[in-house]
């Protein structure tokens, strides 16, 4: 009985240390998960805003007359454009 006593609490112990062990890896996961992240932002290339506003203004010009709030597009190609249903009352 004593034997099976001592036995099992070798297995707790055995268990719990394994426990700990998986706990610290998964810790030290996360920590490179953290570290790959930050380096990734410590090289990403950040501009300043007047030149992100001035690129975005350029673009808008290039690109205004693909706009359709600024030129309209024709009534015949709108997928959008309302459907004329006709309902009947009986």
């Amino acid at each position: 009985m004593k034997e099976l006593m001592s036995n099992s609490t070798t297995n707790i112990s055995q268990a719990r240390k394994a426990v700990e062990q998986l706990k610290m890896e998964a810790y030290m996961d996360r920590m490179k998960v953290n570290l790959d992240f930050c380096q990734y932002f410590a090289f990403t290339p950040y501009f300043m805003v007047s030149k992100a506003a001035a690129d975005l203004l350029a673009y808008c010009d290039a690109h205004i007359g693909e706009d359709p709030l600024i030129i309209p597009v024709p009534a015949s190609e709108n997928p959008f454009r309302e459907k004329k249903l006709f309902c009947t009352i009986l």
